[in-house]
């Protein structure tokens, strides 16, 4: 099973959307058909920013509240400039089963 934390960008927006999923393909497709009530309804051009795999779902739930607890534009843009932050991420949210 896949562990993934994503984040979609809306350029109509101009926001980011943080998430979690172990079906990136299904979740993508909620997205871009999600009910008027989610936040992810405001907008139709949804597109991928980025995407990393973590080690199981306790990891991937940790890293992802990490990124909205920052509540920065910036920081996610230097997720992309700066690849070795997403490692430290994953390190200081290792999990041991």
């Amino acid at each position: 099973m896949n562990n993934i934390v994503y984040i979609l960008h809306s350029k109509k927006l101009n926001r980011y959307y943080i998430g979690y999923t172990s079906d990136f393909d299904v979740r993508l497709e909620f997205h871009k058909n999600s009910p008027s009530n989610k936040f992810t309804a405001n907008a139709k051009d949804w597109t991928l920013f980025l995407s990393f795999k973590c080690d199981n779902k306790t990891q991937a739930l940790s890293i992802e509240k990490h990124i909205k607890n920052m509540k920065s534009k910036t920081y996610i843009e230097n997720l992309i400039k700066y690849p070795e932050i997403i490692d430290k991420l994953l390190i200081k949210y290792k999990v041991e089963c």
